[in-house]
């Protein structure tokens, strides 16, 4: 027998399996047993309950009622929720560029060479970690208060002003959208790690020719950087648009003042657990799956027009 053959016939039959061996499909879905389980019952399970629920007029004390689409048309009408969405908007097409930029420039300053970069890479990251804790929002409450921080600053500077800004509705918003980009440490890593892997060699030749640092970072940094843009941009949006706690705390769970900081998810919750209309808040949730599946699928085609990969 030739060796062909040789090789052929054991294709055929499968690689010999040692006795007593346990095969590995049987070993990972061991180890993936308790994962599948919690995706079933703690995502799986309330999705299609709540999907059930938004077709429904439900209050948590009785039976749910079909209504069909009822829930959905009420918010054709709801004016609340119109202005709740204007709030997130802005909240989202502010707040994302912004942090997006701080995270840039930071990152470019820590790829400079500076000393100690572990420290101030932990330094910048630490917001990210805390941003979405309520210690942090009710923190914030206390800078921007009337007797604050912020105010205490201004003061320093010769402007005497007691004004608290999370209780004017026309700078409420933008204390959280400030405490947004304030936590741009994720990103900001993900942004050093991606200057790392861009070659030297392209500055050098770009020095030689001539080339400024302005003509340096739009010609060579961005366009290699746009595939970890693109990934920053997609999570800061599909996270910007889920932003709970901070409005939450700032306001003292009302929106407040005059709904200035009435977030799409803090409305969500005000209809589902402050007045028992969870079928109604269920079909908010889906319309919330819609929007940010709406924007990602739009970056995504986007992409193909700015977003430069290797080939």
């Amino acid at each position: 027998m030739s060796v062909a053959e040789l090789q052929q016939l054991t294709r055929r039959r499968g690689s010999p399996r040692v006795r007593g061996e346990t095969p590995d499909n049987k070993a990972a879905l061991l180890f993936l047993g308790p994962w599948l389980v919690g995706v079933v019952t703690l995502t799986i399970g309330p999705l299609v309950a709540s999907l059930y629920l938004a077709f429904t007029n439900y209050n948590l004390l009785q039976d749910p009622k079909f209504v069909g689409l009822d829930n959905f048309v009420r918010m054709f009408s709801d004016e609340r929720l119109h202005h709740s969405l204007r709030v997130t908007f802005i909240y989202v097409l502010v707040g994302v560029p912004g942090q997006l930029i701080a995270a840039l420039a930071l990152a470019i300053l820590l790829d400079g060479g500076m000393r100690g970069l572990s420290f101030y890479r932990s330094a910048f990251y630490l917001p990210s970690l805390l941003g979405s804790s309520v210690a942090i929002a009710v923190l914030w409450r206390l800078i921007f208060g009337g007797e604050g921080l912020f105010n205490s600053v201004l003061g320093f500077f010769g402007a005497d002003s007691r004004t608290s800004w999370i209780a004017d509705p026309s700078t409420s918003l933008w204390t959280i959208i400030v405490l947004h980009i304030w936590t741009f440490g994720s990103p900001m890593v993900i942004f050093l790690a991606g200057l790392r892997q861009i070659p030297r060699e392209f500055y050098e030749a770009a020095a030689t020719d001539g080339a400024g640092t302005w003509r340096r970072f739009t010609s060579i940094t961005l366009p290699l950087l746009t595939p970890i843009i693109f990934f920053n941009l997609v999570l800061a949006i599909i996270n910007s648009f889920q932003a709970f706690t901070q409005a939450f705390v700032v306001s003292g769970g009302t929106g407040g003042p005059s709904d200035s900081t009435l977030f799409y998810t803090l409305y969500l919750y005000q209809e589902g657990f402050g007045s028992f209309r969870m079928g109604y808040a269920s079909a908010l949730a889906w319309l919330l799956v819609v929007i940010v599946g709406a924007f990602t699928a739009i970056n995504f085609w986007a992409s193909k027009y700015w977003v430069h990969y290797d080939d």
